[in-house]
């Protein structure tokens, strides 16, 4: 038997997702005797098939859409032409040159930093990885997450696909089923759709994307189902596979305009959006040493420093029981690598206030608390609303959909959260995050400049409101409070 390779190293990193690459550059400010395992490819969700190939996509999207409503400007441009081969070849080519800035970046580590193979527990402080064992006083978990879907569907073959092999389509195909109501299938159905494939968004309790709060829901539901069938509470007979076409039986809508009735349609794929798992079932955990729940996750997670339990094992990204975004995935990966750095010196880090986001037109987004978070924690609040329906500037814009709800605590009148569907609301919802995380009151918050016309003054209504609802007290120098008091 021929001696197996040894790597004896001070911190181990499995994954070289955003996660772990944050966990790297951290760790290695505390030791150069570090080790990144990659199962396959280096590189990111992100930049592979997740945030930036999807918004390539979401951008040619967005251009048919201008030159198909053109004409409510007074602007006649003719329907468009959409070529779906160079739509892709442009997603293809930019979506590379991303991946390509990762992987100048990783390249740039020391050879003897990396290895690439599958990473096994087979001990609490040692791993497996192909013929090679690593011995590490520490480790990361950065093994991120993969799609889901029901295993009946594996019937239908290269008919069922995932957002991973959208990215890689050398034309647009004419018809896809989108099953999932979560961002990526919103994302995904809008944008397929507005490039001219015909689309049909199966959706499942009634929820849109990431909102909780009722009254934004129903305007979400409102505006994309002026966009293309879209229906996040589908009643489906049954999916299978006929040839190289997906035939989908399923309970028409009246309010989509459908019969009520059975309905037959075949589309050329079933794109399965329909959530993802961690993949902490892959890396022999029940070796690991770690108290572990019916599901195979690892107990006692500490958020402010990336630890599991009181072990030497950290955990950070999709692996951990976090929010599956980018830069909540960096900031804990920051974390996780400085702490098993500097191990057993530990530092809590007080994380971010919550952001996200959702591409879709008109888009989504949350900043702060989440109204049933706030419900959960039995907080006396009150809500302050607009509906951008008649907001300037959005009408301006021919925009003018959705609406925004800004909860404020009653009394203090400090900001606690925001959920809203509207114009630009990736932008406001960054403004909010800044906000919440600064801890500000309503009234600080309108003492703030608001510009005109800018949709930004849709949120001073919401602001304005739920001020009076909440009888906060007035700031002594605020113009607007005096203004409107």
């Amino acid at each position: 038997m021929t001696d197996q390779p040894t790597h004896h190293v001070d911190v181990a990193i499995i994954g070289t997702g955003s996660a772990g690459m944050s966990a790297y550059r951290a760790a290695r400010a505390h030791s150069d005797r570090l080790l990144l395992i990659e199962k396959h490819l280096y590189g990111t969700t992100c930049a592979r098939v997740g945030c930036m190939p999807s918004k390539l996509l979401i951008a040619a999207a967005e251009a048919a859409h201008h030159v198909r409503h053109a004409a409510g400007f007074g602007v006649e441009a003719g329907p468009p032409v959409v070529d779906g081969r160079a739509v892709m070849a442009r997603v293809r080519a930019e979506r590379d040159r991303f991946v390509g800035f990762v992987l100048d970046d990783v390249q740039s580590w020391p050879a003897e930093h990396r290895l690439i193979g599958d990473a096994r527990f087979v001990a609490p402080h040692r791993l497996r990885v192909g013929e090679a064992l690593v011995e590490a006083k520490r480790i990361v978990i950065a093994t991120g997450s993969r799609p889901t879907w029901p295993a009946a569907w594996n019937a239908l073959g290269d008919r069922l696909i995932v957002n991973d092999a959208v990215f890689d389509w050398e034309d647009l195909p004419r018809a896809v089923a989108v099953f999932g109501n979560g961002v990526i299938g919103m994302e995904l159905a809008q944008a397929l759709a507005r490039l001219g494939v015909r689309v049909r968004l199966f959706g499942l309790g009634g929820l849109v994307g990431p909102l909780t709060d009722p009254q934004v829901i129903a305007a979400a539901r409102a505006a994309f189902a002026q966009d293309y069938r879209f229906d996040p509470e589908a009643e489906v007979a049954s999916v299978t596979r006929e040839g190289d076409q997906v035939v989908v039986r399923y309970r028409g809508k009246p309010e989509l305009g459908e019969a009520d009735a059975e309905i037959e349609e075949r589309f050329d794929y079933l794109l399965a959006a329909t959530g993802r798992r961690p993949n902490l079932d892959l890396i022999g955990l029940e070796h690991s040493g770690l108290a572990l729940d019916a599901r195979g996750t690892p107990l006692g997670f500490d958020p402010a420093t990336g630890r599991i339990g009181d072990s030497h094992i950290f955990i950070a990204g999709d692996a951990a029981p976090d929010v599956p975004l980018l830069h909540e995935a960096a900031d804990l990966g920051r974390i996780a690598g400085d702490n098993a750095g500097r191990y057993p010196q530990l530092r809590r880090r007080k994380r971010r206030s919550p952001l996200s986001v959702v591409f879709s037109d008109p888009q989504i987004a949350l900043a702060g608390e989440a109204l049933r978070s706030i419900e959960a924690r039995g907080v006396d609040f009150v809500t302050g609303a607009v509906d951008f329906a008649g907001q300037g500037r959005s009408r301006v814009m021919r925009r003018n959909q959705g609406r925004l709800s800004v909860y404020v605590e009653r009394g203090s009148g400090r900001f606690l959260g925001a959920e809203m569907v509207g114009p630009d609301a990736e932008h406001l919802a960054h403004l909010l995050a800044w906000a919440h995380q600064a801890r500000l009151t309503v009234g600080e918050m309108l003492d703030s400049p608001f510009y005109h016309p800018v949709i930004e003054e849709g949120l001073r209504s919401a602001l304005r409101a739920a001020r009076d609802l909440a009888g906060a007290p007035a700031e002594p120098d605020c113009l607007d409070c005096r203004l409107m008091d």
